[in-house]
C-alpha cells in the first residue's frame, strides 16, 4: 500500500484515524502497531515476518547489550552480532545477487542468482533498528523494554516505506507520551496534502516522459536536456512528497518528525546540496559511520578516507549497482574539492554563478542516479551536447505543453517562493494558503481517480 493510492486515501487512513481518536489512550500504540502492520502486509505478505523477525531479535539483543553493561568484552560480542546480524539481513535481500553476479564475473564461476524480492522499505527499517541498537550501547537511549513500543517504532506505517529515518533518539519519549490538539492536527493535514500533491501533479506527471525518454537511445540533445531536467524535478518532488505525506502522517498522529529536505535546489555549494537533500540520510551517516571512524579530527589522509567510505556507501545504500557507488563518489570528488582551494572559488563566485555551478553538479549527477551502468550514463551525456539546430527546432514546436506546465511549476515551486510570500503578506496570507492546498488536493485527487478536469488542456496547440 502506498500513500497515494485510493484505498489507502479512502479507507486505510480515515478507518486508523477514527479508530486512533476514539480508543481508549491505554492502547493507541498498539493499535497503531497494527495498522502498521497491516499497511505493510498489504504488499507484502510473506516479507512482513522478514521485519517482524529483525523487530524481535534487535528487542532481545539491545536487551543483552543493556544487561551486559559491567562486561565490556561480552557486550562488545553482542553488540557485533547486533550489527552483522543487521548488515548482513540488508545485505542478503538487497545485494546478494549483485555479489554472485560480480563473484561470477571476476572468477568467470556459473553461480545461480537468489532472484530473492526485496522487502519494500528494508534499507529505512534496517537503518532505524541500527540507529537504536547503536545509541542503547552508547547509553544515549534507554534500552526498550516493551517489544510492541519498538515495533511500533520500526514499523510506523507513515515512515516505513520513503523515510523519513527517523532515530529512536529523536521519538523514544513521543512514543509513550505525546500530545494532540486541533492545530497540530489541521499542520498534519496541510503537510500531507502538500505532499500528495507534489506526488500526484507533478512528480507522477513527469514519470512517464522521463521513462520514455531514459528507454531510448541516441536520443537529441534537446530531448536530453529536457528529460534529465525533467527527473531533477520528478525525483525531487516525488521523494520529498513522501517525506512531507509521513511528516503530516505523523502529526495527526502526535508524532513529530524532522525535517529530511529544505529546498535542495537554491544551495549554493555541493556541500549545501547535502545538508538540505535526504537530511535523515546524511545526518545517520554522519553520526554512525563519519564521526565514528574519526571524522575530520585524524589528518587530511584519513578524513579523506573517512569520506571515501562515507560516499561510496551512500550510493550502496540507494541500490545494488556500481552506478550508485559511482553516484557516491561523484559527491564525494566534489566534497573533497570543495574543501580545497576550488572551495574557496567557489565562495567568491557571484551569487547566480555559485547556483549554477551546483545546478550542473547535481544534475549531471542525477544522470549516473537514473541510468543502468556507467556506460549508460556517458552515452546520455554524449547526447547533450550533440550540435543540431534543427534538433531544437523541431522539439520545441512539437513539445508536449503538459509536459512544459510540469517543468515550470516544478522548477517554481522547488524554490522557497511560497514561505515568501507568507513571510510578505504575514498572517492575511494564511487562509488563501489552505484554501490553495485543499484545492490543490482535490485537483490531485480527481487526478489519482482518472477522472479530474485538466488544466493542461489549454496548453496544447
Amino acid at each position: 500500500m502506498v500513500f497515494s493510492s485510493a484505498i489507502f486515501l479512502f479507507v486505510f487512513l480515515p478507518a486508523t484515524l477514527f479508530a486512533y481518536y476514539v480508543i481508549h489512550p491505554r492502547y493507541k500504540n498498539c493499535l497503531l502497531l497494527l495498522a502498521s502492520i497491516f499497511f505493510y502486509s498489504w504488499g507484502e505478505p510473506k516479507n512482513v515476518f522478514v521485519m517482524l523477525a529483525s523487530i524481535l531479535i534487535n528487542y532481545a539483543l539491545a536487551l543483552f547489550i543493556c544487561k551486559l553493561r559491567t562486561r565490556r568484552i561480552a557486550q562488545n560480542l553482542v553488540f557485533a552480532i547486533a550489527i552483522l546480524f543487521n548488515v548482513g539481513l540488508l545485505f542478503y535481500f538487497k545485494y546478494i545477487d549483485f555479489a554472485i553476479k560480480n563473484f561470477n564475473f571476476v572468477f568467470h564461476s556459473n553461480l545461480n542468482q537468489k532472484n530473492i524480492a526485496l522487502p519494500i522499505g528494508i534499507s529505512f527499517f534496517t537503518f532505524q533498528i541500527l540507529s537504536y541498537v547503536i545509541d542503547v550501547k552508547r547509553e544515549k537511549v534507554p534500552v526498550q523494554k516493551n517489544p510492541l513500543d519498538l515495533g511500533l517504532y520500526i514499523s510506523f506505517f507513515p515512515q516505513l516505506i520513503a523515510g523519513p529515518i527517523v532515530r529512536y533518539i529523536d521519538v523514544n519519549e513521543q512514543i509513550q507520551n505525546r500530545s494532540i490538539n486541533i492545530e497540530k492536527f489541521s499542520n498534519g493535514c496541510i503537510r500531507f496534502m502538500i505532499g500528495f500533491s507534489k506526488k500526484i501533479l507533478i512528480a507522477d506527471q513527469l514519470a512517464s516522459y522521463i521513462d520514455s525518454i531514459f528507454s531510448k537511445h541516441g536520443i537529441s540533445a534537446p530531448c536530453a536536456w529536457f528529460g534529465i531536467i525533467a527527473y531533477t524535478l520528478q525525483i525531487y518532488f516525488d521523494f520529498s512528497g513522501y517525506s512531507d505525506m509521513a511528516i503530516g502522517l505523523g502529526k495527526m498522529f502526535g508524532f513529530d518528525f524532522l525535517e529530511n529536505f529544505n529546498y535542495p535546489y537554491i544551495s549554493k555549494s555541493v556541500k549545501e546540496f547535502w545538508r538540505r537533500w535526504h537530511i535523515s540520510l546524511s545526518q545517520w551517516f554522519r553520526d554512525y559511520v563519519y564521526i565514528p571512524l574519526g571524522g575530520s579530527r585524524v589528518g587530511k589522509i584519513r578524513t579523506l578516507a573517512n569520506l571515501f567510505v562515507v560516499w561510496a556507501l551512500t550510493g550502496f545504500w540507494h541500490g545494488a549497482s556500481w552506478n550508485f557507488v559511482f553516484w557516491g563518489l561523484y559527491y564525494f570528488v566534489f566534497l573533497v574539492l570543495e574543501r580545497s582551494k576550488w572551495g574557496k572559488v567557489v565562495d567568491k563566485m557571484p551569487s547566480w554563478l555559485q547556483h549554477f555551478y551546483t545546478i550542473i553538479v547535481f544534475v549531471f549527477g542525477w544522470i549516473f542516479f537514473r541510468e543502468i551502468d556507467l556506460k549508460s550514463s556517458l552515452e546520455y551525456i554524449r547526447n547533450l551536447f550533440k550540435v543540431d539546430a534543427n534538433m531544437w527546432i523541431d522539439f520545441i514546436w512539437n513539445i508536449d505543453r503538459k509536459f512544459i506546465f510540469c517543468i515550470v511549476a516544478g522548477i517554481l515551486f522547488s524554490t522557497p517562493i511560497i514561505p515568501a510570500l507568507r513571510k510578505r503578506f504575514g498572517n492575511k496570507s494564511d487562509i488563501a494558503y489552505d484554501i490553495s492546498v485543499f484545492a490543490l488536493f482535490i485537483i490531485a485527487i480527481a487526478f489519482l481517480l482518472g477522472k479530474g478536469f485538466s488544466p493542461f488542456l489549454y496548453f496544447r496547440f
